[in-house]
């Protein structure tokens, strides 16, 4: 694969990678990744390039599967706003380390129409008067832009981040930006007035269509909400989801827990293998979509519960212990970057799964969990991690622990 230079990678540094050459990027990330983990496959690490061979005998070595295209692979885009010291309109990313904005009007890796979006809503903004935000002396109207872009159906969602509910023009300003893209399905206020770097408040007004839009994963349909939390790189994460549903080996009568749920995502997919799914997650406003999921593929036999993950595996381990439940228990784990807390791991522990399946963004707190669980009686058994977010030093990894003796 051709090396491609990115003429703002020196200012933005959120691609460090993009510009090396693709399998020697993917070779050192492999190296990274088992630096962390290969101990607990079994093997210390060894700094050196193993073959191809002797990873696929020895089993004890977790290889990263890359992207045939690693380019414009984002479907959700944010583009900070701001002005420059002469008043010109800018709009990007955050360059590295502080809170100035880098002017970008395209990335290599956001989708191309996304950014399409965004420039042509920049080019609106002065025949709209539509003000931009001023963080210093806290006034003006537009702070962020983003877009979702569905895979499966191409239709975009555009968020447009406000400080305040009422926008000038809201009907003609919608009108002018659809015209010029008729794939926006919807078009949403979100209304942030807090100093802060989180980039969506809590409040949405829908200004035009649905205030969703829908995607698909493993022939499974989600509807997107503003807040939803959905991968960005939607190619991968169905691979990534395919592997994790391979490596539980679900049966009929495989109780799933499905801790972190979100929107329901592997919780669905899973029920399709199991009959017996619970997805707990603390966000509210995720479980309404995870349940309006459901309904929406015609899946019932799959609940989700808002609260603790934790706590709730310490009240059903008594609960499923007066059922007699004889079936396997398999829980599926995909934490934050930050991992997960003792308390959770103990509780994970207490409710004794047969098979834990552990995603993760970040190997170096995986490696810590992992060291938590087989001293608790849990082994590392397969690994598999992917380039998620190409030219960058994050990878997600699929992990299989099952507990010893079975």
């Amino acid at each position: 694969m051709e090396k491609v230079k990115c003429k703002y990678s020196k200012k933005c540094g959120g691609c460090s990678h993009i510009g090396e050459i693709y399998v020697d990027y993917l070779e050192d990330k492999e190296k990274k990744i088992n630096g962390f983990l290969g101990q607990y496959l079994g093997e210390r690490f060894v700094n050196t390039v193993r073959s191809e061979k002797d990873k696929e005998r020895t089993g004890k070595w977790i290889s990263v599967i890359g992207m045939k295209n690693p380019y414009h692979y984002r479907h959700k885009v944010n583009a900070a706003f701001g002005r420059t010291a002469k008043g010109e309109i800018i709009s990007g990313v955050y360059e590295e380390g502080s809170h100035k904005i880098v002017d970008i009007d395209s990335c290599l890796i956001e989708n191309e129409k996304a950014d399409s979006i965004i420039r042509d809503i920049k080019g609106m903004l002065k025949s709209f008067k539509i003000k931009i935000y001023d963080e210093d002396i806290g006034s003006g109207l537009l702070r962020h832009v983003m877009v979702r872009i569905s895979r499966s159906t191409g239709e975009a969602m555009v968020i447009l981040v406000v400080a305040d509910p009422v926008f000038p023009s809201k009907n003609n300003f919608v009108k002018a930006l659809v015209k010029k893209h008729p794939e926006i399905s919807t078009v949403v206020l979100n209304i942030n007035k807090k100093h802060t770097s989180m980039v969506l408040g809590d409040r949405d007004i829908v200004i035009y269509g649905k205030g969703k839009i829908k995607d698909t994963l493993c022939d499974t349909t989600f509807l997107l909400s503003p807040q939803s939390f959905f991968q960005i790189n939607p190619e991968m994460t169905e691979k990534i989801y395919r592997t994790a549903i391979d490596f539980a080996k679900l049966k009929k009568d495989t109780l799933v827990i499905d801790a972190y749920s979100g929107i329901g995502t592997i919780s669905l997919i899973a029920a399709k293998k199991s009959s017996n799914v619970i997805g707990v997650e603390l966000n509210n406003e995720a479980v309404k979509d995870a349940r309006e999921n459901a309904i929406i593929n015609k899946i019932r036999n799959v609940r989700f519960t808002q609260g603790d993950a934790g706590r709730f595996m310490v009240n059903s381990s008594e609960d499923i212990k007066k059922e007699e439940f004889k079936g396997e228990k398999v829980v599926f784990m995909d934490p934050p970057r930050s991992g997960s807390s003792e308390e959770f791991l103990n509780a994970l522990v207490q409710f004794n799964p047969n098979r834990i399946v552990y995603i993760s963004c970040n190997p170096e707190t995986q490696a810590r969990d992992f060291d938590f669980l087989t001293k608790k009686g849990y082994s590392v058994r397969r690994g598999i991690a992917f380039d998620q977010f190409p030219w960058t030093d994050n990878s997600e990894c699929v992990c299989l622990l099952e507990k010893n003796g079975d």
